[in-house]
């Protein structure tokens, strides 16, 4: 919404920006200044400044910084429209309505959460009152003692027809207010009264992003009780579809974790329960949404709390449908840096059926192996059917294909399309392999045979020309035609074509996202192996020797590539030297350019290397294969 002029700057010169901070970030004073800890990284000596006289933070071991809004946004998880209302609360400035329409729909917005709270507050007190004795053992066989009621707002609905709905009378609710707050059930013979929604069910309230009740979930205590779970009705509160169960404190706690697997999303799990058996076990990032498959508003909360969140299945037949619905509802929305990972738990157990039987420890370790949303989508056209004719393999194609046409980022439905064929082919080529082999997909992608044939000044070529934008533009031509015997430099490549015509920004942030959409996690690691340097002027000296360090490392891939696959053809003897003589002729020519250094301390990488050293070696193995091939071996 549009806020009236000076509305934003009241709340910043009525809230201090050093008390808000000062929450998250123990401070001390080091001159004008309050220095800390960063809140944004794991760091041990302090770079994180506030500057109260001037209203904004600044974070130099991440770069990050703004005001009081930006920090509230930053840190809880929160909308720019969240965060202002949540500082206007502490300012104890009232939102500004833009209209009386708004007005009215805000007041009477406000009324109906006012009696969700006192039912909640209602349910809570019945749990532990003598009606709530059926309740209360219920929960403690699933582990949740009075402290978790607690941290929960658990509560117990009796089992009586209007006892909620006396309660709330008696203190000024009118019936139709609390039918609309979905409390009450209206019959749809009107003569009859509206009676309580909910009756011997365990409670469990679902709160807004502010952390105020807007809604009921509740869980039957009868054993042939139908439904077993039931939710508060659809109304001016609350939208099944656009709400996740505990989505403010998960968020919350998201925000206090600041790297690993389980840094870059929140945790979905299927039902109230196993997020709540998370958050009791240490893990606080779980939500659930309400007893529908993911919605796209639901989709968009996750990704606004975090890039990368993590699907949670039962590992059984409903597990798997209820991640393939994920896959299609969330293929044409992601984009680079906004994807889905997948735990599909084993023997169709769920998340507190884990915690309970292995722990803790190992309900991490299967969330830490979540495996990207490609993978599961290969999975799942790959298991649809036996691919033992023609017919067959040309349907999974098309699978995959029409799944990959509803991207609608080109940059990364490009990524998809060229993934998948790579995985296709390496799978069919391994076909009579034996079935082990013949499901991996490309061989070693995962394997340490990778690390033979990987070569650090491929890497440092390409991830210098990410760093220097300038330098990719003069050399594109260049870098596409290289050819990386690594796969995942390959798809660092693949990744900075993909995304230059496409992503609003190219830097190793955005490639790290793509390569992230792709299960691509050691390409990750090779990106951000090397330090991060001042940008290169192509004009400069060392500019120069860059780019004909690039154009020089694609042109013996280029060669090298030919006369191997030449050696490994049916072509003639005449054939195949001359493809040696050809990689002969380019070494000697090499030899007698000088290829200077690259900068101080970048010799390690591999950077100095020579092409014609490359070229030689080439050559060498090239003989060896030869003589074997005239030999026979």
């Amino acid at each position: 919404m549009q806020y009236p002029d000076g509305f934003l700057e009241e709340i910043k010169a009525r809230v201090r920006l050093s008390d808000v901070i000062g929450r998250k970030v123990k401070l001390r004073k080091q001159g004008r200044d309050l220095v800390g800890l960063s809140p944004f990284s794991n760091e041990k000596t302090p770079s994180f400044h506030v500057h109260d006289d001037r209203g904004f933070y600044k974070c130099f071991s991440t770069g990050k910084g703004g005001d009081v809004i930006r920090f509230v946004m930053e840190t809880e998880r929160l909308s720019f429209p969240e965060a202002v209302e949540k500082l206007a609360g502490m300012a104890g400035l009232p939102m500004p309505q833009a209209s009386r329409e708004d007005a009215v729909r805000f007041q009477k917005r406000s009324t109906l959460q006012d009696w969700a709270e006192k039912a909640c507050a209602w349910f809570e007190t019945q749990l532990r009152s003598s009606s709530g004795a059926d309740a209360r053992a219920y929960l403690e066989r699933r582990g949740f003692g009075p402290d978790a009621w607690t941290r929960h707002r658990i509560g117990f609905a009796p089992d009586a027809w209007r006892g909620l709905s006396d309660h709330l009378t008696r203190q000024g609710a009118k019936i139709e207010e609390l039918v609309e707050a979905g409390l009450l059930v209206q019959p749809d013979d009107s003569s009859k009264q509206p009676w309580d929604r909910f009756r011997n069910r365990v409670i469990f309230p679902i709160l807004d992003t502010s952390g105020r009740p807007i809604a009921f979930g509740a869980r039957t205590l009868e054993p042939d009780g139908k439904p077993k779970y039931l939710n508060s009705s659809d109304g001016p509160l609350f939208h099944k579809g656009k709400v996740l169960y505990r989505y403010k404190a998960a968020r919350e706690a998201l925000a206090e974790i600041k790297d690993g697997p389980l840094s870059r999303g929140l945790i979905v799990t299927e039902g109230y329960v196993d997020s709540i058996a998370l958050a009791e076990a240490g893990i606080g990032t779980g939500v659930a949404p309400l007893g529908t498959a993911l919605t796209e508003d639901q989709l968009e909360l996750l990704w606004r709390a975090g890039p990368e969140p993590i699907l949670c299945f039962d590992g059984d037949a409903a597990g798997l449908n209820a991640a393939s619905r994920a896959i299609d509802r969330a293929l044409p929305m992601i984009s680079a840096g906004r994807t889905l990972y997948f735990v599909l738990l084993p023997d169709g157990m769920d998340p507190d059926d884990v915690i309970r039987a292995q722990g803790a420890d190992a309900m991490l370790r299967l969330l830490s192996d979540a495996r990207p949303l490609v993978d599961l989508l290969w999975r799942r056209e790959l298991e649809a059917e036996p691919l033992d004719t023609p017919e067959r393999k040309a349907g999974f194609e098309k699978r995959l294909n029409d799944a990959v046409e509803t991207i609608r980022d080109p940059a990364v439905r490009r990524a998809y399309q060229r993934e998948l064929r790579d995985r296709a082919y390496w799978h069919f080529r391994n076909a009579g392999r034996g079935p082990e082999r013949a499901t991996q997909g490309k061989p070693g992608r995962r394997e340490s045979s990778i690390q033979k044939t990987f070569h650090p000044r491929a890497t440092y070529l390409l991830v210098k020309a990410i760093d220097t934008p300038d330098l990719l533009e003069e050399t594109r031509e260049a870098l596409f035609r290289a050819r990386f015997p690594d796969p995942d430099v390959e798809a660092i490549r693949n990744a900075v074509f993909d995304l230059l015509d496409h992503a609003e920004s190219l830097d190793r942030t955005a490639v790290a996202a793509h390569l992230r959409n792709l299960g691509r996690e050691r390409a990750i690691e090779l990106l951000n192996e090397l330090p991060v340097r001042e940008p290169l002027d192509p004009h400069s000296g060392a500019g120069r020797e860059w780019v004909r360090a690039l154009e020089e490392f694609a042109v013996v891939d280029s060669i090298a590539q030919e006369a191997r696959s030449a050696i490994g053809a049916e072509g003639s003897d005449h054939e195949v030297m001359s493809a040696r003589h050809e990689v002969q002729l380019r070494a000697v020519s090499m030899d007698k350019r000088r290829i200077g250094r690259f900068g101080e301390g970048e010799a390690e990488t591999g950077a100095s290397d020579s092409g014609s050293s490359r070229l030689r070696d080439a050559l060498a193995g090239l003989d060896d294969a030869f003589d074997q091939r005239r030999s026979g071996t």
